[in-house]
């Protein structure tokens, strides 16, 4: 299907100096030259972001319209009326006026059916490249006549009036499905530039058939695609940066009749103490020139990168391209997924390492979406704390939970995919006790899921939540498959799985009525 066209176009800043697409080398000279940051000792730019080191999600809002407001799930989406949006908007472009900006065009989505062209426009020249570095980049010949479907203003020193402009506070997020624009001011945050674009697309794909899903995604040498849902720090970005498969994308897909597609053509990676033993790949592309580093600590002399210092934020974060995973995929598409991944970082030590789920489990945990809140991740998060989030995404779906449930479960029927739940979080203890699962028992479970290696083995029923959980996985001691056995004292351990699955039921509650008995059924016993 082809893109629409704007009914309208949107009215630019009246500045007097703008640079169109210019170059990572052109950007970070700009970026040097305007003191926005300091260059690493291998070349990447590092950026600080506060007082905002991550995502502002009470600040962010939809505009109630008439086109769009029967379609928005507003129990979880703020509403902005058009009269304080058309007052923010004008209030951003006079601000962004007198400023020297930087824009860039851009596609959201990598198949060219489904696609969104984008116009960014923004005053800092590293957020320019790290949009450059986050989504599609087109062509020469498609630059000469862009034209965008969505245009984002971004204004990081404006401070909203919720007085003037109906906002929580200084910070905002608004986006006009309508007039198809985006603006966000009062944050540095780059991930609020990426995650508006991802909220844009999980609403206009489902109305077209196709899935969009908050994953990531990978390949193996047979075609045999995997998609791994979670929030961000389970895992999804390590976890599908195989050296053994082809890499699709580390965050944002489509699932439409053809198969999965990339939403970008970057990678947003967390590289709080990032190893180069066990994650090469992610580690190697924090050095390269062009990549953007958010948050890090630099050492004031050498400018070498302290990846264990969490003196900002434990939220550091690394920008850079696909193409700096050797092993990426150029198309950012491949066929339909045969193994569908959870990955949930379980604060409470509860859950197994890896457990298989039927049908009607997958439709429950992906609407209960459990995981931990990972400390930095979002302003105020300190530590990790149990959360439930629809969909493994509840803060872009501009849609109900049940409109993308739906779709998922009918893709895994007619495709038959196989659906794993994967704990990245910790064992022999709840958070404060336990240890976080290591990542080389996480990555060869996942192989083995992927490659039919579980398939012969004999599974066990958990008695509380259900689900089948191997008994034995190459690679990985047996004794760490089974929760309760890593506890010093396994009556604690059920008491920490009896209060988890009661805060399952009561999150599930509200779903309960428009979804099958099955399903309802389908979650913790007792």
């Amino acid at each position: 299907m082809p893109t629409s066209t704007p009914n309208s176009s949107p009215p630019l800043p009246d500045t007097e100096t703008l640079h169109r697409n210019l170059s990572p080398a052109e950007l970070m000279e700009h970026a040097a030259q305007m003191h926005e940051g300091r260059f690493t000792q291998h070349g990447a730019f590092a950026a600080l972001t506060t007082p905002h080191t991550g995502r502002s999600p009470k600040d962010k809002f939809i505009v109630d319209e008439a086109g769009s407001t029967d379609n928005i799930w507003w129990d979880t989406n703020a509403k902005m009326s058009d009269t304080h949006f058309e007052a923010l908007l004008t209030d951003v472009r006079s601000h962004l006026s007198a400023q020297t900006l930087f824009r860039q065009d851009l596609y959201g989505g990598a198949d060219s059916a489904y696609r969104v062209p984008v116009s960014f426009f923004t005053p800092r020249a590293w957020q320019a490249l790290f949009v450059r570095n986050m989504f599609i980049r087109p062509p020469a010949a498609d630059l000469a006549d862009f034209t965008p479907d969505y245009t984002i203003f971004h204004a990081p020193e404006f401070q909203a009036d919720p007085a003037i402009h109906g906002t929580r506070s200084g910070t905002v997020i608004a986006i006009n499905l309508q007039r198809r624009i985006v603006i966000i001011g009062g944050t540095r945050y780059a991930g609020e530039l990426k995650k508006s674009i991802f909220t844009v697309l999980n609403y206009l794909l489902p109305l077209q058939g196709v899935l969009a899903m908050h994953c990531s995604a990978n390949v193996g040498p047979a075609g045999d695609a995997a998609i791994f849902f979670g929030l961000s720090g389970t895992g999804k970005t390590t976890l599908s940066a195989d050296p053994e498969r082809g890499l699709i994308g580390d965050d944002e897909h489509g699932w439409s009749d053809n198969g999965v597609f990339n939403f970008e053509g970057g990678c947003y990676a967390k590289v709080i103490k990032l190893n180069p033993a066990t994650e090469p790949e992610i580690f190697a592309a924090t050095q390269m020139f062009g990549t953007v580093l958010e948050n890090v600590v630099l050492d004031p002399a050498t400018r070498a990168v302290d990846y264990d210092s969490d003196h900002i934020t434990e939220n550091t974060r690394a920008s850079y391209m696909l193409d700096a995973i050797p092993n990426h995929v150029t198309a950012g598409k491949a066929g339909h997924p045969k193994n569908i991944v959870f990955l949930t970082a379980d604060a409470f030590g509860v859950l197994p390492p890896i457990a298989r789920l039927n049908a009607d489990q997958a439709m429950y945990h992906f609407l209960s979406g459990y995981t931990a809140k990972v400390a930095g991740t979002e302003r105020g998060v300190t530590e990790p704390s149990a959360t439930f989030s629809a969909c493994f995404g509840a803060p872009f779906l501009p849609l109900h939970p049940g409109v993308y449930a739906k779709m998922l479960g009918e893709k895994i029927e007619k495709h038959g995919a196989r659906v794993w739940l994967v704990n990245t979080g910790w064992t022999g203890g709840a958070y404060g006790i336990g240890s976080r699962m290591k990542l080389p028992y996480t990555r060869a479970m996942v192989r083995a899921a992927l490659e039919g290696a579980l398939d012969g083995v004999e599974y066990r029923t958990d008695p509380i939540f259900g689900f089948e959980v191997p008994s034995e996985v190459p690679g990985v001691p047996s004794e760490v498959l089974t929760p309760r056995q890593t506890w010093a004292d396994p009556t604690a351990y059920d008491v920490q799985a009896a209060k988890l699955a009661s805060m399952f039921r009561e999150n599930f509650a509200g779903f309960q009525a428009k979804l099958s008995a099955s399903v309802v059924a389908a979650g913790p016993r007792g």
